[in-house]
């Protein structure tokens, strides 16, 4: 326009151009404004309604495909056809242009109105359909026939029909629930048998399969579910949700088929699983479910004795486990002295046991891994259990979240009552108290069968008295986040973050102007991340990384009361950051040799604020052998230590109903329980592993028989086992532990050897049921050194505190009815080693006791006896709750 106002002077002409230009500016903007229809915040029901109404326009739809999704965009008038194909590109729904005024919408089908080139072969064609070119043009069409067999209910249209073929596969992904319960059904079998293909689904019920597109028929298997069979029409990639229903069965014979073959074809030496159903028939003190108590029975796996906390583990120190909620770890796993577990037993669907070859994605422990797993939840339906006792009471409930895919367990337990310390007849324990609580609260969503999430918080608190003058308080803190993703058919992803903080309070008033409070409060979070893929059906693979953040305060004691005259001292807190990285493969040679072999390779540094003392070279550490104290800066590197970690283990099948099984395992060990008794307590503090206090290390190689009879109701075992450890922490006589800032002059490190046979005997089906383990084992530790004060026993090997050559265990069921049963539990022990005083001496007026060697004596042999009667309520189906009582006596031949 510039150009012809140059080109035409007059004035008069530029002025009729731009009015010409800027009406027409003006009304192609009108027209334009015109032929826009803004969609703001509708839903489709209510945009197709909107274009029927203002473009004169039919369209044809069922409402029951119209979801709440809102949309906000504008339609172009004159061109509705792709309008509704990029409204509906996101949906499962299609659009067809019938006439110029008429559209259908379908839901996953497509409209078809020409066909391909070849659709017919070579042979005449005998329609006047038209056809189109390009091979990516294949519409599918399945006989209506072929559909009819099947209810309604049981045929699914997957994915969206495209014009185009995006792919020769697609991923069908599903999750399977039970009926009744709308939980989701593990381990269910998923079979394609045209393709003769299928997968199993995972724990959280979920599967993914890669199908080409059309009519499948889907199978569903699982032991004690009706066997199912659905049609799947498969456009493209989707998602379905199956309900199967559960199977006419005896009740008896559920557990059965739940555990058959499992010690058989277990891959992993030294694996267990505690149900806890298990639980419910095993008469324990006070009638109170606990599934470490159980863990116990089972061979290689002891307790130092009543009244302790901890358990060990093929003659390893109780801190050498690791006891985890959901992944995140819990140092204190028990109540009142371990009598009651920490973890309420209602919301725990079972214990998984390590104590041979510990899975590659488990590190920082020696012995032992016990991974607690908490129950799922009900989807569908408000359900609670609880239980009460003399000494407690419990609640545990499941409530639906979300549209079904979501739901809330959360647990309570309290102990109410002191009268047990009353009751025992022990005149020192006159007068004393004991309480405490443990709260839990578990949320799983699965969001879609691809992703599922699980967060949990957990919080307990202990309190007692056992003196006149001072209190005991501990309390445990676990959350936990968990998010697991099935990448595809092949492949799963899993990331972990968890924090748990474990501490102590003791408050201690003898006198007035001396009482004191003593604090201890360790600190560990963890992030995690599992890549698990199949390469095929006998080829699997995980690897990943973990990091661990270790924050420590290792003790302060300040005033207790206005009056007291104590001078507040704290110990410098220590930190430390431990990381591995991990990879292992299971795969398959022939049909009857199974391996898991993994490497972990494990990091580990103490960093700063600390300082770091130097002893004098030949000389042993105390005070006045220091030769130099180093001073290192907030996050600085003081320590660095790391190492691999071989797990590897073998099973080789002799039969289908027996098998052979190997393995090897070797650890690392940062983290250090203070303990100079031969019990754990709840003072015990930790130490981290630094510049004088070497990591813990051991192996362990283990070789066992597994054989099952034909029906798979009577199993038996034998394994034997080997393990040296090296760097074991132990403290020479009279070592002070609590406030002491300079603990390497107390510790000394020497080495371990213990070894044994552990046989098992489990009937788990009839009237009678139970098992029956025995263990003969010996542990043995060995603190040699050129100085005499860090020597024990002459530097020779001496049995350690948890040396207990024969234990035995029977834990049998009796079942008169389904309702009435009876239960016996019987334990039997070596007595543990013990060092007595032997003599005494005078020196200087002053009298002395002259002390055994070191664990040279042992306490009388252990043993007892508890029985039980279970009354189940009535089995009918219409009910509002379903009773259990127990009536247990513990110690019935009364051993002190």
């Amino acid at each position: 326009m510039n150009l012809l106002c140059n080109r035409y002077k007059p004035v008069v002409v530029c002025i009729v151009f731009l009015f010409i230009g800027s009406f027409s500016f003006q009304v192609s903007a009108q027209e334009k404004e015109a032929s826009i229809l803004p969609i703001r915040n509708l839903n489709l029901a209510e945009i197709f309604e909107k274009l029927e109404t203002e473009l004169d326009l039919k369209i044809y739809f069922l409402d029951s495909w119209i979801d709440d999704t809102r949309y906000n965009l504008d339609l172009m008038k004159g061109d509705v056809s792709e309008g509704l194909d990029s409204l509906l590109r996101d949906t499962p729904l299609n659009s067809y242009q019938y006439d110029s005024q008429t559209f259908i919408i379908t839901r996953n089908r497509r409209i078809y109105d020409q066909l391909p080139t070849g659709f017919f072969g070579d042979r005449k064609r005998d329609t006047d359909l038209p056809v189109v070119t390009g091979s990516s043009f294949r519409p599918i069409f399945h006989s209506q026939e072929k559909l009819l067999s099947s209810r309604p209910e049981a045929i699914f249209y997957v994915g969206k029909q495209s014009e185009k073929v995006q792919s020769e596969t697609y991923q069908l992904t599903g999750v399977i629930r039970n009926m009744e319960s709308g939980k989701p059904i593990a381990d269910v079998t998923v079979w394609i048998p045209e393709l003769n293909k299928g997968v199993a689904t995972d724990q959280n019920g979920q599967f993914l399969l890669n199908l080409p597109p059309g009519v499948h028929e889907l199978e569903t298997r699982y032991v004690g579910m009706r066997p199912a069979k659905s049609k799947i029409v498969l456009y493209g990639s989707g998602t379905i949700e199956l309900f199967i229903e559960e199977g006419v069965q005896e009740l008896d014979e559920v557990v059965v088929e739940a555990r058959q073959d499992f010690n058989v074809e277990e891959v992993l030496a030294g694996t267990d699983r505690i149900d806890s159903e298990e639980s419910k028939n095993i008469p324990l003190v006070l009638g109170e479910r606990n599934l470490l108590k159980i863990a116990t029975t089972l061979p290689g796996i002891s307790s130092a004795g009543e009244g302790a906390i901890g358990v060990n583990v093929r003659g390893g120190r109780p801190d050498q486990n690791q006891f985890l909620l959901n992944g995140a770890t819990v140092y204190n796993p028990t109540h009142f002295f371990g009598l009651f577990q920490a973890i309420n037993p209602f919301v725990l669907e079972r214990v998984d046991l390590y104590k041979g070859v510990i899975p590659v994605n488990f590190g920082g422990r020696l012995s032992a891994v016990f991974d607690m797993q908490t129950k799922a939840g009900d989807t569908t339906q408000i359900k609670g259990e609880g239980s009460l006792g003399p000494v407690t009471s419990n609640l545990a409930l499941e409530i639906p979240a979300g549209k079904g895919d979501a739901s809330l367990v959360i647990g309570g337990r309290m102990a109410y009552s002191d009268w047990i310390l009353r009751s025992l007849n022990e005149s020192a324990l006159s007068g004393k108290t004991a309480s405490f609580y443990d709260l839990i609260a578990t949320y799983t969503d699965v969001i879609n069968p691809r992703n599922r999430i699980r967060a949990t918080a957990y919080y307990s608190k202990d309190r007692f008295s056992l003196t006149r003058d001072s209190i005991l308080g501990y309390t445990n803190r676990v959350v936990a986040l968990e998010w697991n993703r099935q990448v595809s058919e092949n492949h799963k992803l899993g990331f972990s973050l968890s924090n748990s903080h474990y501490g102590f309070t003791l408050n201690n008033n003898e006198t007035v102007n001396s009482g004191t409070t003593f604090d201890f409060a360790l600190q560990e979070s963890e992030f995690k991340v599992v890549d698990r893929f199949r390469l095929n059906a006998s080829n699997q693979m995980q690897l990943g990384l973990s990091a661990r953040w270790y924050q420590i305060q290792p003790g302060a004691i300040s005033p207790y009361g206005s009056e007291s005259d104590v001078t507040p001292f704290t110990i410098p807190s220590e930190q430390a950051l431990e990381a591995g990285l991990f990879f292992s493969n299971r795969f398959t040679l022939g049909e009857l040799l199974e391996i898991d072999a993994g490497l972990r390779w494990t990091f580990y540094g103490a960093l700063g604020p600390a300082e770091s003392r130097k002893y004098l070279e030949g000389t042993p550490k105390n005070q006045g052998t220091i030769s130099e104290i180093e001073q290192y800066a907030k996050g600085e590197l003081v320590s660095f230590y790391n190492g691999p970690e071989i797990r590897t283990s073998a099973r080789y099948l002799l039969g289908n109903k027996m098998s052979l099984r190997a393995g090897f395992n070797s650890m690392y060990q940062y983290l250090h329980a203070l303990s100079n008794t031969t019990t754990v307590s709840p003072i015990d503090t930790w130490k981290l592993s630094d510049a004088n206090i070497l990591p813990q290390r051991s192996q362990i190689l283990s070789l066992g028989l597994f054989r099952n009879s034909s029906k798979s109701d009577l199993e038996l075992s034998v394994e034997g086992y080997y393990k040296w450890s090296d760097d074991v922490l132990d403290f020479k006589s009279g070592a002070r532990i609590l406030l002491n800032d300079k603990l390497e002059t107390e510790v000394i490190q020497g080495e371990g050897r213990s070894y044994g046979i552990e046989f098992l005997a489990r009937k788990n089906q009839g009237r009678l049921n139970g098992w029956l383990g025995y263990t003969w084992s010996r542990s043995l530790n060995r603190f040699s050194s050129p100085f005499a004060v860090d020597q024990i026993n002459n530097g020779d090997f001496f049995p350690s505190n948890y040396d207990r050559p024969h234990d035995l265990n029977l834990i049998a069921n009796y079942r008169f009815t389904r309702r009435y049963s009876a239960s016996l539990n019987f334990a039997y022990q070596t007595g543990r080693p013990i060092t007595y005083p032997i003599g005494q001496f005078v020196y200087n007026n002053a009298e002395y006791v002259v002390y055994s060697d070191r664990n040279r004596f042992r306490i009388p042999d252990y043993y007892r006896l508890d029985l039980g009667i279970n009354i189940e309520g009535n089995h009918k189906k219409d009910k509002l709750a379903h009773s259990f009582w127990t009536i247990s006596v513990y110690n019935v031949l009364g051993r002190n």
